[in-house]
């Protein structure tokens, strides 16, 4: 028998190289049983299909979340009588039809709405009505419309204050003298690099230290560091750590969780039949407001269908008026042929009194899309499983996305 010391220190010891690794969160794929790849192998795109689907329907097994509560009753998504059951479009001079298009652009999930009835609903690669997909950077588009919500009730008060004034860990960075509109609009004028596959590129920086889950608050010490480029208001660079800085400003001026928030001002008033979770920089610490919503198709809808109707819950507007115009307005020109950027939104370039006019999106890597038409009264909602970040796409989703609208009775 071992003298009660010796047993003591063995315990000791015991604990403290064990504790750690007891406590530390195991690997997702492990502690589910999930055959799921990892963070880095998101950004890389160096997923397989199959795969691919498994792990972006479970990225809340790979990051810790909060959850944003739905309410106690789910509203109803009325079915068109006239719905889409066959569809041809053209892109880049070859012919293509709806098979083809989910298909090709690896479309696990799609709703089409034409005044606010399904019209069309389809699933794929063996994702399920009841299952969560990851949003990637259409979540920019859901922090954006809490910074109106925070306006409107005045815990913001106004989008052209210094970001510092909600921010003071930002003093004497480049982002002093910077407004929260200069944040909201990528046009800080501080450089940033958003090469997703490139791991020495800032985006994958911050995917690190998210990665780390260790340190909450981390962000700043990386946003900090960045030099400056141009003069604020002047240049669109996209930079998803400007939304993390975007919805540090909320939790700051709500002094609430993104989350919870968003539970508040949306999810639950607006009878979102699920729970969704946002992914967190650490363990109980803040959301990535750039990304890392999880939801259900159909909660994306109603979240579409939500703004198209101008943001009002129970008849109630929850952003200032003409919020809504300002945000999806693109205002500085961009590098994109088809698109400039807004509040967070990307607006299409179109002609006036054509397919796409006044048309404006929330979009993801890896093909997710949030497409809104207020002048045909069409929302679209599509989730993907695109093998690269970006540049995979078989075919426009904006040529897709045109041929519906004049399928469900659009103009020209």
């Amino acid at each position: 028998m071992k003298p009660r010391w010796k047993t003591l220190v063995t315990g000791f010891l015991f604990a403290c190289f064990s504790l750690p690794l007891l406590c530390a969160p195991a690997p997702a794929k492990e502690a589910q049983g999930l055959d799921i790849g990892g963070a880095r192998d998101i950004w890389d795109g160096s997923l397989y299909p199959d795969k691919a689907v498994r792990t972006y329907s479970n990225t809340d097994k790979i990051f810790p979340t909060r959850t944003i509560k739905a309410g106690k009753k789910a509203s109803a998504i009325p079915v068109s009588d006239k719905p889409i059951t066959a569809l041809t479009f053209t892109s880049a001079n070859k012919t293509y039809d709806l098979p083809d298009y989910v298909a090709l652009n690896r479309l696990t999930g799609l709703i089409l709405l034409k005044d606010g009835k399904i019209a069309y609903e389809h699933y794929d690669f063996g994702f399920k009505p009841t299952q969560r997909w990851m949003s990637m950077s259409l979540a920019k588009s859901l922090v954006s419309t809490l910074v109106g919500a925070a306006v409107k009730d005045g815990s913001i008060a106004s989008i052209d204050d210094p970001v510092t004034k909600y921010l003071p860990q930002l003093s004497g960075s480049a982002y002093e003298g910077v407004s929260v509109k200069n944040v909201l609009m990528m046009s800080s004028g501080v450089k940033w690099d958003e090469t997703y596959v490139d791991p020495a590129s800032d985006r994958r920086k911050l995917l690190e230290l998210q990665i780390a889950s260790n340190k909450p608050g981390a962000i700043f010490d990386l946003m900090k560091s960045l030099p400056k480029a141009t003069e604020p208001g002047t240049t669109f660079n996209y930079s998803t750590g400007e939304t993390v800085l975007i919805g540090e400003v909320v939790q700051a001026a709500t002094k609430m969780h993104l989350a919870d928030y968003l539970s508040k001002k949306i999810w639950a008033p607006l009878g979102m039949e699920a729970d969704a979770s946002w992914y967190l920089d650490a363990p109980g610490g803040h959301e990535v407001g750039g990304s890392g919503v999880l939801a259900r198709l159909r909660d994306f809808a109603r979240f579409g269908q939500f703004i198209l109707d101008g943001a009002k819950i129970n008849g109630q507007p929850i952003v200032p008026d003409g919020w809504l115009a300002e945000a999806t307005k693109g205002q500085i020109p961009s590098r994109y042929p088809t698109l400039l950027y807004g509040y967070q939104w990307w607006v299409v370039k179109a002609d006036p009194g054509t397919v796409h006019d006044g048309a404006f999106m929330g979009r993801g890597i890896h093909g997710q899309y949030l497409y809104i038409n207020p002048r045909e009264k069409v929302v679209a909602i599509g989730l993907s499983a695109r093998p690269k970040p970006t540049g995979k796409d078989a075919m426009a989703d904006l040529d897709f996305l045109a041929a519906a609208v004049k399928k469900l009775g659009g103009k020209q």
